[in-house]
């Protein structure tokens, strides 16, 4: 009995009897393996092959293959081992599919970036998506930076130390009339705080001055905050003296994008610390949606 089972691991016991395989075999009746086996034990029996060296070890697995089908337990033992490597074959070639495929989409994408042709839109967007969500989390670590050192009693830098972030030096709540959004093609570094100040001057007083945290490849932007409502305005309405600066107020509706609005606000007006509760939950948003945007693509 040990030998049949050892056997059944090795040897598909229906294809020696010359027998349908598989799920069609294991619907086989008792009396259709019989009437099988009495049909090959006449055909292969030693005695019809007498020239035949491997007649007697044929007819013996003929043999050995029928008592175990014959038998309902190793029969049904054998059937799901049966099963079970046809499963994993399917899964091999399934596994073996998607491999050949990986490799044929790396060679076509290596080939494509030696060639010039430009990268699949749909991954050019996975990218982008990584892209800005790395983005947001470096933004979001920078503002619980300037967070602590709020909390923490930290000095600020003043307008000509280009503050990054950090919220202006004196403790009162600035009125966001006297807070202008400036903006200009180029690099960042294009302009400084103490340029800036430089310029705005020519209105009437500059209280601060703060570069945007993050600086773009293209194009820069800061806030300046005016001594009063009267130097903003002014600011406002003769900034063609100022190209190529473009001057908003911050308080304007359309002026700002929303999320440039709400980061500027927490940023440079927001001195006593109200709205960081509200660019928390703004960043963390961003970031929510970015990392969706990922899974999705």
């Amino acid at each position: 009995m040990a030998a049949l089972v050892q056997e059944a691991d090795d040897v598909d016991h229906y294809e020696v009897l010359c027998l349908p395989s598989g799920e069609e075999g294991a619907a086989l009746t008792v009396e259709q393996i019989e009437k099988a086996y009495r049909t090959q034990s006449r055909l292969r029996h030693p005695d019809k092959r007498p020239d035949d060296p491997n007649a007697t070890a044929d007819f013996q697995r003929l043999s050995s293959s029928y008592k175990l089908l014959r038998d309902e337990s190793l029969r049904r033992q054998f059937d799901a081992r049966l099963r079970g490597r046809r499963e994993a074959a399917a899964r091999a070639a399934a596994a073996g599919v998607k491999r050949r495929k990986a490799v044929s989409d790396l060679e076509e994408r290596e080939r494509a970036a030696a060639a010039g042709i430009p990268a699949d839109p749909e991954e050019l967007a996975k990218r982008e998506a990584k892209r800005m969500a790395a983005d947001i989390e470096r933004e979001l670590a920078a503002f619980r930076a300037a967070k602590q050192a709020s909390a923490s009693g930290a000095a600020s830098t003043s307008a000509h130390g280009d503050r990054k972030g950090g919220t202006p030096q004196d403790a009162v709540k600035t009125d966001k009339a006297k807070i202008l959004k400036v903006s200009w093609d180029g690099s960042a570094d294009s302009y400084n705080a103490a340029k800036l100040e430089e310029l705005f001057q020519k209105f009437g007083k500059v209280e601060d001055v703060v570069i945007k945290t993050r600086k773009s490849r293209s194009k820069g932007s800061a806030i300046v905050v005016m001594g009063s409502k009267e130097a903003a305005l002014l600011a406002i309405q003769n900034h063609f003296s100022l190209f190529p600066l473009n001057v908003a107020p911050v308080q304007e509706s359309g002026g700002l994008p929303a999320r440039s609005a709400q980061t500027y606000e927490s940023t440079a007006s927001n001195i006593d610390g109200t709205g960081f509760s509200d660019l928390e939950a703004s960043v963390f948003r961003k970031l929510q949606e970015a990392q969706k945007r990922k899974q999705c693509g």
